[in-house]
């Protein structure tokens, strides 16, 4: 793909957009002018402005469509012309449209996360994309080949055996080209899903280890109501057992002095009965 075909193709990705705004904006901005600096007739203006805008935007639609069909056109003979080489890595995006939803949404990902993979990805993307390429050209000539076939046998001509044969060799071509095709078509899928499933597997391991981080900062990091309350727990517990404590020294205390009340009294009792 030269540079000047790169440069035709982001023109013409912007172009309709452009053609579009340039076609239905100046009839209306002269009116929309003329209205503001108008001393007389100004409704008439207002009136040109709009019927002006509405008719300019029908033109800049058509003229925008026709101008997308171009691009469409000049994309496809421009990809049957990149295709007979091979599709490279850098020319990928010319052939978005060939890709499934699954293969895009994957290279998207690749490529925010891990651009090495995603390197890998789009290489393969592009050699499955000639393989499969290679495959339906093959399929076609062989049916064209088919056909021509039928039609020989029923022609009379002394050289219709030397059409066949060379018919025959071009069958046999073709369904060895389709059968390398097909098979080199299964190694890429095969690589593909390789490539897919190394890159879930890098990304669950990084959410893996991001989700262990969150969990060790928040086991280091208590939060501020947790420790409150644990605090006032320790408290409560604290002052708890002070009053057992102190409920337990009194108890042992008026045991005390019933023992020395009982005492005295015994001796007393003693003192008067001798």
């Amino acid at each position: 793909m030269t540079a000047g075909e790169r440069m035709t193709a982001k023109l013409l990705r912007w172009s309709p957009l452009f053609i579009f705004l340039a076609v239905a904006l100046p009839l209306p901005a002269y009116f929309l002018l003329r209205y503001f600096a108008a001393t007389e007739n100004v409704g008439e203006y207002m009136i040109f402005a709009l019927t002006s805008l509405a008719a300019s935007m029908l033109f800049g639609l058509v003229a925008a469509f026709l101008v997308v069909l171009y691009r469409m056109f000049w994309e496809r003979k421009l990809r049957e012309r990149l295709a007979t080489d091979g599709v490279t890595a850098d020319e990928l995006s010319l052939f978005a449209s060939e890709l499934t939803a699954a293969q895009r949404r994957a290279l998207t990902q690749m490529e925010a996360r891990n651009p090495l993979l995603a390197d890998a990805y789009r290489e393969t993307l592009a050699a499955r994309i000639t393989a499969s390429r290679v495959l339906d050209s093959a399929r076609r000539e062989a049916v064209v080949v088919e056909q021509r076939l039928k039609s020989a046998a029923g022609l009379q001509s002394v050289s219709r055996g030397e059409l066949e044969q060379d018919l025959r060799k071009d069958r046999d071509r073709l369904s060895r080209t389709e059968r390398e095709a097909a098979e080199h078509q299964q190694e890429i899928e095969t690589r593909l899903q390789s490539i897919e499933a190394m890159a879930s597997r890098v990304s669950s391991e990084a959410e893996t280890q991001d989700a262990l981080r969150r969990l060790g900062s928040v086991r280091d990091n208590v939060p501020l109501g947790l420790t409150a309350a644990r605090l006032e727990r320790e408290a409560y517990e604290e002052i708890e057992q002070e009053l057992r404590q102190h409920e337990t020294e009194e108890k042992l205390r008026e045991q005390k002095v019933e023992k020395e009340l009982r005492e005295m009294q015994a001796r007393q009792q003693g003192s008067q009965d001798s």
